[in-house]
């Protein structure tokens, strides 16, 4: 299947080709004729499968062949998770509108909130944006999405993690209507929070799934070597980074602190290493992913802040020096190398603080990974053993007694007439010693006084 095959319009015919894309991906022939169709559609491809394209070219074919439903609210809005991504994405969008009369925006937290306002007065016909300040300004009026015509959810599953589904619901709310057409892209759909979603925002949608998340990528090479702490992991670092015949390469950490040290213990032996993580404002990342993107640094070490959407054609190794929390963004970090058909390496480290989120990479990948070793550096840890669950025998609430009771039937002592009635006799029978005749008369006596 080639481009021309999907009656695309001329202009963006030519813009296409002008580019150089002639074959479109799995992703792009299923996605494009389904979108182009008018169809809701819910859709899965793993990392660098070209799914920007999948919905960027439906959108402007729309753009060019409908009417617009209002003069001034955007006609199509692009939502992800990151800022990073939503310059991707914008990135490429721009590459396709360039020549039009299609104006599009990107609206991102961290940027002056103000100068965002003067833009969207503009009436841009396109809104690339982040969830949560888009919503900020829906809430104030800057904008309105009465006349909307297509929403495009990119990364879906990673919004819905990164806790975006009030404000995903707010903008969904704000443009409900029967025209509008809804777009949602998630790396895999077995996210049950995405398929619940999905049934809020889209209508009797197409399913796509092109690849299951586990699939191997056969143009990344995986490797996995053990370590026993910190220090270990640094001695195996040093070895890849003087060894391995590389371009650029992207290093992940898991907390920002670590991403910071491990950079300035690089640039401390003269490599040329950049950090990127949360803490720096977004001017100090867009000037250090531009820097990277031009090749002024050959080493990237950062979260799993860059592990999606950042399309690096000169990345060749990734290296995971810390297993990722949460198993998905395994594939997305090392989707970064290996992009567009070229080779690539990703070499993960796996330490005992790493063993819980390997096993489950391990399953997620649905193979048994053979660790491999590197001569002269010698690992005691081998992996940490399944911990064996305790049987609590359950405690009676039955109180036991400290001698058992006395079954045995008592004995009913009867009391005899004698007993209650006469005292007197009782002492008579007491006594030991048999009465005399003057204690007899004494005796007597008393009883009748």
């Amino acid at each position: 299947m080639q481009f021309s095959d999907f009656g695309l319009d001329n202009s963006l015919m030519n813009t296409v080709a002008h580019l150089g894309f002639s074959e479109p991906t799995q992703i792009q022939q299923q996605a494009i004729p389904a979108a182009m169709a008018g169809h809701d559609l819910i859709a899965s491809s793993k990392t660098g499968s070209g799914k920007t394209l999948a919905f960027i070219i439906p959108a402007l074919q729309r753009l060019s062949k409908n009417r617009a439903l209002s003069k001034r609210d955007p006609r199509v809005v692009i939502l992800t998770p990151t800022r990073e991504l939503a310059k991707q994405v914008f990135s490429q969008l721009r590459l396709f509108t360039s020549n039009t009369q299609f104006k599009a925006v990107l609206i991102l937290g961290g940027e002056n909130f103000n100068d965002q306002v003067k833009v969207l007065e503009k009436d841009p016909h396109f809104i690339v944006a982040t969830p949560g300040r888009l919503a900020d300004h829906l809430t104030q009026g800057h904008f309105y999405l009465n006349g909307l015509e297509l929403l495009i959810l990119d990364e879906a599953d990673r919004m819905l993690d990164l806790g975006f589904s009030k404000e995903l619901g707010q903008i969904n709310k704000a443009a409900d209507h029967r025209k509008r057409q809804t777009l949602l892209f998630s790396a895999t759909l077995d996210h049950a929070q995405v398929n619940e979603f999905a049934t809020e925002l889209l209508r009797k949608p197409k399913r796509i799934a092109i690849e299951a998340g586990h699939t191997e990528h056969v143009d990344i090479a995986k490797r996995f070597y053990l370590a026993d702490n910190l220090t270990q992991k640094e001695a195996l670092l040093h070895h890849f980074l003087a060894t391995e015949k590389s371009q650029q390469i992207i290093i992940f950490t898991a907390t920002r602190s670590d991403t910071d040290r491990l950079a300035k213990l690089l640039t401390d032996t003269d490599l040329n290493a950049v950090a990127l993580s949360g803490e720096l404002n977004q001017g100090q990342r867009n000037q250090i992913m531009d820097s990277f993107a031009k090749g002024k640094h050959k080493i990237l070490v950062t979260t799993d802040l860059a592990s999606r959407g950042l399309d690096l054609i000169n990345v060749s190794h990734v290296i995971n020096f810390d297993m990722p929390k949460h198993t998905e963004e395994f594939v997305h970090r090392i989707g970064r190398t290996g992009r567009a058909g070229t080779k690539g390496d990703a070499i993960s480290l796996v330490g005992p603080n790493d063993w819980l989120s390997f096993k489950n990479v391990e399953a997620f990948l649905q193979q048994k990974i053979i660790f491999t070793k590197v001569e002269g550096i010698k690992v005691k840890f081998k992996g940490l053993k399944p911990k064996k669950s305790k049987v609590v025998k359950a405690k009676s609430n039955t109180v036991k007694s400290k001698r058992p009771a006395d079954t045995r039937p008592r004995k009913v002592i009867k009391k005899t007439f004698l007993d209650i009635e006469d005292a007197g006799a009782m002492k008579i029978i007491k006594r030991k010693k048999p009465l005399t005749p003057q204690q007899i008369e004494s005796d007597t006596k008393k009883e009748q006084d």
